[in-house]
């Protein structure tokens, strides 16, 4: 302890200090009372009692205040004059400057100058500047640090949490942001302007807002010249890491892209702190007339405006600010005829309505549409469904039956009885199925059943001298030889009548063969016989009629 206390004489802890680089560092000049503000709001609800005002201020601001003292110390801030109330004015030194751009995690080029010397004349437009940033944040307290604090200090605090929220944090503000029209950022030429404030705060709605504050001693003609800067550094392009020629701002703040092609530019807020002897309601009016070519849209057929490249420009003054925040209806945007919240005035609402329709009624045609796509599916899938029942039944309809039982052929029998091999049947006994099939296929293999079955042998079967004792069946298609068949295939030889050339086979298989071997070759054997009877023909001629041996032959 007595270490720290030597490092630290005035006993500051660690976050008081990073809360002081944090403040110091986005605002570069404040008091003790605005840096608690803001990183300690906790600590006004928990010494609200005090009396008179002065010893409430001193107890809620000791520890900052202690944290200034041991940043003093180590070189790190500075004193830099004093309010016109008599509060003392602190800035950061380079090295504390360094310091806060670790804390805000900001390059240590973007952090500005240390604002020394800003107190000699009593700093009021930075003071006006922070009471901005404060409004605009509108910091919460944090109810856990107040635990064992009485249940009204308590109570307070949630009901300042409860309030409408700010925009923002600390570290989404930057003062005294230079919008160089010539030169560079780190080196601006003459003839730019230079935001008092700048807000990046995309994930309150707001990713970029430069914000300009006035203590009503500047006249309507040097705030439109001020603006008119700010129109020369938006037109300005520069040359981009790819390449591409794009606005300058664009270098160094993102923002969202448009729809439909349009590219407004920032918006510029003017707060008014009304401490001057410029009236802020003469003010304003002549400065809308001033600068209505920077701000007016474009009427659309749709009902809405279109900004593109106007600058929407926004007032509001610094009391209704503190009271309402940037939730309350207290910002009137140039062009429009009444007080809107802060995003309503920056934005556009009647767009975003057009743009809202048109996702809707999107969203509408193509639900019709699958609907449409769902209700042809259907239809499709019902026309193949009755299509495969009319094909199931026409194929069930032409599903061949067993001669011999009567039963239908299975899909496995109909396949193998259809086969065939050079156009003939593959299957020895297609008109049956595989039971009677098997049972036919035994019967001619067993000697015993096929003598059961013999019919008794024909008359002229009994005279004759008989190649086949009994009648003969087909080797092919196992069927029996009819009684020509068997005739002419008992035929021995001996007579002028040729013997058959394939008497195992019946005379539809055997028509058959003649019939693939003509086919296949052209080589048939009752073909070559008629072709050799033609030829006979005629190379034996006729005798003539008349003569004697014609008579000798009648």
């Amino acid at each position: 302890m007595a270490g720290k206390r030597k490092t630290n004489p005035a006993g500051s802890t660690n976050s008081y200090r990073a809360d002081v680089l944090r403040v110091l560092g986005a605002l570069k000049v404040a008091t003790a009372d605005q840096i608690q503000r803001i990183s300690a709001p906790h600590l006004t609800f928990r010494h609200a009692d005090k009396e008179p005002a002065s010893k409430q201020k001193q107890a809620r601001t000791a520890s900052h205040t202690g944290a200034l003292s041991d940043m003093r110390k180590h070189g790190l801030s500075e004193n830099g004059g004093s309010t016109e109330t008599g509060d003392t004015l602190r800035n950061l030194t380079p090295k504390g400057l360094e310091a806060a751009s670790w804390e805000l995690r900001r390059p240590a080029t973007e952090m500005g100058s240390t604002a020394r010397g800003a107190g000699s004349s009593g700093a009021s437009h930075p003071m006006a500047v922070n009471e901005t940033v404060i409004a605009l944040l509108r910091p919460k307290p944090d109810v856990a640090k107040l635990a064992d604090d009485p249940p009204h200090v308590r109570a307070a605090a949630q009901a300042a949490v409860e309030t409408p929220p700010g925009i923002g944090t600390i570290g989404s503000y930057w003062t005294e942001v230079p919008l160089p029209a010539t030169g560079t950022w780190n080196a601006p030429g003459k003839g730019g302007a230079q935001a008092d404030v700048v807000l990046t705060a995309p994930q309150d709605q707001v990713p970029l807002l430069f914000i300009e504050v006035d203590n009503c001693h500047e006249t309507a003609e040097e705030l439109a010249a001020k603006l008119e800067k700010y129109a020369r550094f938006f037109r300005r392009s520069v040359k981009d890491t790819d390449g591409q020629e794009r606005p300058m701002w664009c270098t160094r703040w993102t923002v969202p892209e448009h729809e439909y092609g349009e590219a407004p530019h920032p918006p510029v807020l003017l707060v008014f702190n009304h401490i001057g002897e410029r009236n802020p309601n003469r003010t304003i009016p002549r400065l809308q007339e001033f600068t209505r070519h920077l701000w007016q849209g474009e009427r659309m057929p749709e009902g809405y405006h279109s900004y593109d490249r106007r600058i929407p420009i926004v007032v509001v003054g610094l009391r209704p600010l503190r009271e309402h925040g940037p939730q309350g209806p207290v910002f009137f945007r140039f062009g429009r005829d009444r007080p809107q919240p802060l995003l309503d005035a920056i934005g556009n609402p009647r767009f975003a309505a057009f743009l809202a329709r048109e996702a809707e009624e999107s969203r509408v045609r193509q639900e019709e549409y699958q609907a449409q796509l769902r209700e042809v599916a259907r239809e499709q899938a019902a026309k193949k469904a009755v299509e495969a029942a009319r094909e199931a039944a026409q194929r069930e309809a032409r599903r061949p039956a067993c001669t011999g039982c009567g039963s239908r052929f299975t899909d496995e029998r109909w396949e193998a009885a259809e086969e065939t091999d050079w156009g003939r049947p593959v299957d020895t006994h297609p008109h049956l199925c595989d039971d009677c099939k098997a049972v036919t296929v035994a019967s001619a293999a067993t000697p015993g059943r096929q003598e059961e079955h013999q019919e008794p042998l024909p008359e002229w079967a009994r005279q004759e001298f008989m190649r086949f004792p009994r009648r003969p069946r087909c080797t092919e298609c196992k069927a029996a030889f009819t009684d020509e068949r068997w005739k002419a295939v008992e035929r021995t030889g001996w007579g002028p009548v040729p013997m058959e050339a394939r008497p195992t086979l019946c005379g539809d298989c055997d028509l058959q063969f003649e019939s693939d071997l003509d086919q296949a070759w052209g080589v048939s054997s009752r073909r070559e016989q008629h072709d050799q009877e033609q030829v006979q023909e005629q190379a034996v001629p006729r005798p003539k009629s008349g003569g004697w041996f014609s008579r000798l032959r009648s």
